[in-house]
């Protein structure tokens, strides 16, 4: 299962490479089923793993003039206090054990494994309807809204800490829709403001669990999606980005039926 695990991993960064999002709907369901380890601490793990795969292909966008650094700030400070408020503070403060009926445990896991799926289907929704209009002119100066941006970084920094989901699936739809940049800017500014939140929304994690990290498997599943997210790049070039990003939608809808199920 950890082979399967590995190979999975590349996957990860292809994912962020080909359409800025999507590599944490498959981390948290790679290291929980795969590599067996905690839903919670696999929250942690995917927000280093997605984090750093993220630095390394936005500074790649970054060299062919794909980011827009003021949209990228403007989102991103929000959402970083966001999710390092609620990884410290938040998902702390949830009980082990939530309810029990009958001789069934609701526990923090298992709300955090349903909460994540729940996610799942609203990114799939929003993958599969694929209603995203992309800019003719890669040129054209953005307009901010930026209330709208603020809160936006908000929400997807929440959401970020609660279930380790860099939530590319959100911001490349605000940062089109609000900031009106071109699809292949809104791409690359989504992967540094997803390594930026999530690198800090970690932070939060090496002061709770400190010595439990296993920092071997977690460099060691970074690289691989590191990897993989050049190969995402390369590829970027050649494939319709509609047309994956539909179909890659139809497997995180059957990837969350199957964690719901699995979870009751």
């Amino acid at each position: 299962m950890e082979i399967i695990g590995y190979i999975a991993s590349i996957f990860i960064g292809i994912s962020l490479g080909l359409i800025g999002g999507g590599g944490s709907i498959l981390t948290v369901p790679v290291l929980v089923y795969l590599f067996g380890i905690g839903a919670e601490m696999s929250t942690a793990y995917s927000l280093f793993i997605v984090g750093s795969t993220a630095l390394v292909g936005g500074i790649r966008n970054a060299s062919l003039g794909n980011v827009n650094y003021k949209t990228a700030v403007v989102f991103t400070i929000p959402a970083f206090i966001a999710v390092y408020v609620t990884r410290a503070y938040l998902v702390p403060a949830i009980p082990i054990e939530i309810m029990t009926i009958g001789t069934y445990v609701f526990t923090k896991d298992i709300a955090i494994m349903v909460f994540f799926a729940l996610v799942m289907l609203a990114a799939s929704v929003s993958m599969i309807r694929n209603k995203q209009k992309e800019e003719e002119d890669e040129n054209a100066l953005p307009k901010f809204n930026v209330p709208a941006i603020i809160l936006e970084g908000a929400i997807v920094g929440v959401l970020t800490g609660i279930v380790g989901a860099g939530g590319g699936f959100l911001i490349i739809p605000a940062l089109v829709l609000f900031a009106k940049l071109p699809m292949k800017k809104a791409v690359g500014t989504s992967l540094l403001i997803i390594a930026a939140k999530s690198l800090i929304g970690f932070v939060g994690d090496v002061q709770r669990y400190g010595d439990q990290l296993d920092w071997t498997l977690l460099l060691t599943i970074t690289a691989i999606a590191v990897f993989g997210i050049f190969i995402g790049i390369y590829l970027n070039r050649f494939i319709d980005g509609k047309k994956l990003k539909k179909g890659f939608g139809w497997f995180v809808l059957l990837m969350a039926v199957y964690i719901i199920g699995k979870q009751f």
